[in-house]
This record gives C-alpha cells, sequence and structure tokens, in this order.
C-alpha cells in the first residue's frame, strides 16, 4: 500500500501538509475526531484535501512532506493548481 502525501485547505484558507496510508481516514480524523486530528486542524475545521500525491515507502513520503512544509503558500497553491485534483504519483 502507498503512503499518501497530502495538502488540506482549512476553513481560515491555510494550508496543512500531511502523510497517511488511508487518506480517507484521516481526512474524518482531521473533520472529525478530536483526540486523533492535529491541534492544527482541529481549530481549522472544516477541512477539505486540496492535492495529494503517492509515494511508495513512509521514508520517502516523509522527505516529501518535509519539502512541501518548506515552500511558501504560493508555491503551495502552485502546486495544487497545476495539479488539479489529480493525484500524483512518483515513480521510483
Amino acid at each position: 500500500m502507498d503512503w499518501i502525501v497530502y495538502v488540506l485547505r482549512c476553513s481560515d484558507n491555510t494550508l496543512y501538509t500531511g502523510i497517511a496510508r488511508d487518506l480517507r481516514r484521516r481526512l474524518g480524523e482531521h473533520n472529525h475526531n478530536d483526540r486523533l486530528a492535529a491541534a492544527y486542524t482541529r481549530a481549522r475545521r472544516p477541512v477539505t484535501l486540496a492535492y495529494q500525491e503517492a509515494h511508495i515507502d513512509r521514508s520517502t513520503a516523509s522527505k516529501r512532506e518535509a519539502a512541501i512544509k518548506k515552500m511558501t503558500k504560493s508555491e503551495k497553491e502552485r502546486l495544487i493548481k497545476a495539479h488539479d485534483g489529480k493525484i500524483r504519483r512518483k515513480e521510483y
């Protein structure tokens, strides 16, 4: 099973980046579970999926997550717009 790097758009229009194996479950946690949601997203609900890309293992997903987190908001917005809802699959 792939690891997914994802970017969420929060209700205040900020962006949150994370990784998960089961993106549907994780999105539900961010929106509905006070114990399992990230503190950042708990305070900014509802969140919606803005971007996702698949990676073959946790290591590559974590490295990509870190790279996206270092981007400016405008760079993240360009990434989101360039892929417009399509899953980006990394091939290694």
